[in-house]
């Protein structure tokens, strides 16, 4: 096995549930070079799901062979604008047509609720589409210049694209980086997450049964340290896209230095949550609570603190224990279930570290604080919804971020306080703002240090709208138009048209 690779052309994606899931590399699915797997469980049940082969180096540089050949002697890039538009929305019809299966696989290797695989599985979907269109409109300028001269701007694509995706939403960041890529014309080496891989293999078949040529999307299911360290240090990589964490972020920035890669970096937060005495409490009651607990908080730019004014504090704070109590968790699949599991023990091991070490430092918690146990789930990872009060800004949860159903809740008393407060954070992806006064939500809106104001909703990205953040959560935009920027390259072309030859030196 060791000295041979089994292939498969990619054909059709056949069933998607499956014992064991192959790599793919140009077009075809293959196995590790060195034979390896690794397995890959539902958290929920902390069972086996399948096996996924692993890749190593060696895998890692076919793969980056296969979209270098596709991207510098292949069609993709040479398609009209139109033809590659009709492939992404080919993409997403095939993924609307199989839409239960995707949601099936995704719970099933995330543990997350069945309502939030929805959700994601229709925006990635909804990706294909608005690139798709983006695409066709996105064009260079025509410049202003002196007589005899044109000049003119024109869109290339920026080359090989190693990208990087997280575990907590496979299927929907693979389609955040996937799709804008493809669609400016690019190939790309996909390295989803150990664990959590499934869904953004069927994606790389998926594009390929649409009509993606070889070579253009691959994808190598592997370690961090190994395979993303390669693609993010290899020389024939133009472009890394990587969703995750700061520290792991900085060590990419700092190892793609070397051959001055474009990097866009989507990494931790911390975001405020900020509470006006005007508010509409019924509104920013169930906002708050889906800002933190949807996908069990294990979310980028969850709203992990929370400020809330004095005048109506005690009056909040009562809805919202009493209403966080009632959320449900258990079986993913059930549609009342609204929070997950915890996608590790790991994971949920460092989430009660920092629920311990704040009350070691003195605060409250006001509900959950534990790991749970679920009839029918009793070895999966489960933990209770934590809210948690008499915070102070020094305190580690206060200031890092958890990555789990964890919120800290702070009281403010004026405007000009609770902004300063907020900004005092080395992160800066997402906040929201709950008043019903739009003066004052557009004033704070411009003093907030983040990449994302919600006013008034819970809610942070559609396709269309930039995500991405401020200070240590990152640079870049995904999700948007502007996202097509980061994958091109703008040439300028300028033109003498005069009847007169130009001769500068006058010889």
């Amino acid at each position: 096995m060791a000295d041979t690779i089994a292939k498969e052309t990619i054909t059709e994606v056949g069933a998607m549930k499956r014992s064991h899931y192959a790599m793919i590399i140009n077009g075809e699915r293959v196995e590790g070079s060195a034979g390896q797997v690794f397995d890959t469980y539902n958290p929920a049940k902390g069972e086996k799901l399948a096996t996924v082969a692993k890749a190593n180096e060696e895998d890692a540089e076919k793969a980056v062979q296969a979209a270098r050949n596709a991207f510098d002697y292949g069609k993709w890039r040479k398609y009209p604008v139109g033809k590659r538009a009709r492939v992404l929305n080919n993409i997403a019809a095939i993924m609307r047509a199989r839409f239960k299966e995707l949601v099936e696989i995704e719970v099933l290797n995330s543990g997350k609720s069945v309502g939030a695989a929805q959700v994601q599985i229709n925006q990635s979907i909804e990706d294909f589409e608005f690139y798709a269109g983006a695409i066709v409109g996105h064009r260079g300028d025509v410049n202003n210049m002196p007589y005899g001269f044109f000049n003119y701007t024109h869109k290339e694509p920026v080359g090989v694209c190693a990208q990087i995706i997280p575990w907590n939403y496979p299927m929907m960041m693979a389609a955040w980086k996937i799709a804008p890529a493809i669609a400016a014309g690019c190939s790309v080496v996909v390295k989803p997450a150990s664990l959590t891989p499934i869904t953004a293999i069927i994606l790389n078949e998926i594009c390929h049964e649409a009509g993606v040529p070889e070579g253009v999307v691959n994808t190598v299911p592997g370690s961090g340290e190994v395979v993303g360290d390669y693609l993010v240090q290899h020389k024939d990589v133009n472009k890394v896209a990587f969703t995750g964490s700061t520290p792991t972020g900085r060590d990419i920035m700092e190892k793609a230095s070397g051959t001055l890669k474009r990097l866009t970096l989507e990494l931790g937060g911390k975001s405020p949550s900020i509470v006006f005495e005007d508010a509409d409490l019924e509104a920013a009651v169930a906002g708050s609570i889906f800002g933190i607990f949807f996908n069990t908080g294990q979310s980028c730019e969850a709203r992990s603190r929370l400020f809330v004014h004095e005048a109506i504090y005690d009056e909040f704070m009562e809805q919202f224990v009493a209403r966080t109590k009632k959320l449900k968790l258990g079986d993913p699949f059930d549609k009342g279930t609204h929070v997950g599991s915890i996608i590790s023990r790991d994971q949920l091991e460092t989430i009660h570290s920092y629920v311990q070490s704040a009350i070691d430092d003195g605060a409250t918690v006001l509900t959950g604080g534990k790991e749970m146990k679920i009839e029918g789930f009793e070895n999966g990872h489960w933990y209770e919804p934590t809210i948690i009060t008499d915070v102070t800004p020094d305190m580690k949860a206060v200031r890092e971020e958890i990555f789990g159903p964890v919120v800290v809740v702070e009281k403010f008393t004026d405007e000009k306080e609770v902004v300063k407060r907020a900004n005092d954070t080395e992160y800066g992806l997402g906040s929201a703002i709950w008043t019903t006064n739009q003066a004052r939500a557009t004033r704070v809106a411009h003093q907030i240090q983040a990449g994302i104001v919600m006013v008034n909703s819970p809610f942070s990205a559609f396709p269309g709208t930039p995500f991405g953040g401020y200070k240590q959560s990152g640079f870049g935009r995904e999700l948007s138009v502007e996202t097509l920027d980061l994958y091109m390259e703008d040439k300028s072309v300028l033109a003498y048209y005069g009847n007169k030859p130009l001769n500068p030196f006058g010889v």
